[in-house]
């Protein structure tokens, strides 16, 4: 049985506004901290199944909480809950450097109207314009093993948005946390404040109970109950630039079922120099999609490969394809006994292990029981050939260097004995 730390985002409000001490001690210029990486909480919604990032903004600080995206290339939120926020002038650098197109031809008239941006809501793909802002962050810090003092951002950009664009979204969420590659993403300009590495790591957690986390600016260490270090246990493959897209791709260049290699067209699985193909990862795609060609010849590979463990296929349950009767299924530490997935990079000597609790998804309803392959048909004319979805990233540690351009993976921490929702969130109060 693995540990579980029954911890609710509650017990995150619980023990960062006890932290509080005065607006001063969480400020970004305080010279008391010693810590150079800070975490928030990240919690699944299991009706969307997206994932969302706790957080405070505002002054005096409030909890926020934002959908995760790993792609936005900027923070947004619902302005009307806010009033605390200093706008930017077209006419200021700051503007300048974001690139916003409507104060990109604006003369000495309109020189001191808002600078604004283009807010996207990732999950139904609708954007809107949006004033872009300035207000305070706030997160703990932390050491890798617990939170500790609440560190304060004064100086975050993000932009606003209007109240429709949060429909679609994770239910009570005021907007989107952008941790993309752009200079203006969360996690770059925490890293830069904390004049840390550019670097973070994502654990998502499938409980509904019990938080993941995630770290920024640190490589690690990153310990979970009972005393683990999952940053010793990351491989890592190169980040691919796509041409068009400013998602994380990985060079991914086959997938082997069981060890069996799937007979793959090679070409889908590059960039082209038109931004099409390749694999990138994304925290608002629920489930692994992948180009029909290669979803026809994984599932395929899969079933055979199923067939050599007894497996019989049963009749699919919406949207999978491929699903199995449950209690026909042994169940193991890494989940359900079905054939191993390796996502190959860089030649044989680097995968990306996923084990039955990612690549499976048990659907109990009525009288159906059953476990189903948890990949889906992207369809013909997917512009990335595989995006590599939520569900099978929990579980796993997952770390972006934006440093060196690099990521890092664990494959499932289940097989080291301990999850996601097994980082300690209970306060260090010897941490500043």
């Amino acid at each position: 049985m693995l540990p579980h730390k029954l911890i609710t985002i509650t017990t995150f409000v619980f023990f960062t506004s006890s932290l509080f001490i005065s607006p001063s001690s969480s400020s970004s210029s305080s010279s008391s901290s010693s810590s150079t990486s800070v975490l928030s909480p990240i919690t699944k919604d299991h009706a969307t199944h997206l994932y969302t990032l706790s957080l405070y903004l505002k002054t005096p600080p409030q909890l926020t909480t934002l959908l995760l995206d790993i792609s936005a290339s900027f923070t947004w939120i619902d302005c009307s809950i806010s009033s605390t926020y200093r706008s930017i002038s077209c006419n200021s650098p700051l503007c300048s450097a974001l690139g916003s197109r409507a104060c990109a031809k604006c003369s000495t008239d309109c020189s001191n109207d808002p600078c604004t941006l283009s807010p996207l809501n990732s999950v139904t793909h609708k954007s809107s314009t949006g004033k872009a802002i300035v207000d305070k962050l706030v997160l703990p810090v932390t050491d890798g093993r617990n939170p500790g003092q609440l560190k304060g951002f004064n100086e975050f950009l993000l932009s606003c948005s209007n109240k429709s664009l949060l429909k679609g979204l994770t239910k009570g969420v005021a907007g989107l946390a952008g941790l993309g590659r752009s200079r203006f993403s969360l996690t770059n300009q925490v890293s830069t404040s904390l004049s840390s590495t550019r670097t973070f790591a994502l654990c998502l957690s499938g409980s509904p109970s019990a938080p993941g986390v995630a770290f920024f600016g640190s490589t690690g260490p990153y310990y979970f109950l009972p005393e683990i270090d999952l940053s010793k246990n990351l491989r890592y493959t190169q980040l691919v630039q796509n041409p068009v897209q400013s998602d994380y791709f990985i060079n991914l260049t086959n997938i082997n079922v069981n060890g069996v290699p799937v007979q793959l067209d090679r070409k889908i699985l590059t960039v082209d120099e038109n931004g099409f193909g390749g694999t990138k990862l994304s925290t608002v795609t629920p489930y692994t999609t992948l180009h029909s060609n290669i979803y026809k010849a994984f599932t395929e590979t899969f079933v055979n490969e199923s067939a050599k463990l007894n497996l019989t296929v049963t009749n699919p349950v919406e949207p999978f394809k491929v699903c199995y009767n449950a209690d026909e299924v042994l169940d193991t530490r890494v989940g359900p006994a079905v054939p191993t997935v390796d996502l190959v990079m860089d030649g044989d000597d680097v995968f990306w292990r996923i084990f039955g609790s990612n690549s499976m998804v048990r659907i109990v309803r009525d009288d159906v029981d059953v476990w189903c392959l948890g990949f889906l048909d992207g369809g013909i004319k997917t512009r990335t050939s595989i995006v590599i979805g939520g569900h099978q990233m929990e579980d796993n540690l997952i770390q972006f260097d934006l440093e060196q351009q690099k990521l890092g993976f664990s494959s499932s921490v289940l097989a080291y004995n301990t999850s996601c929702s097994n980082f300690n969130f209970t306060t260090a109060s010897n941490l500043s």
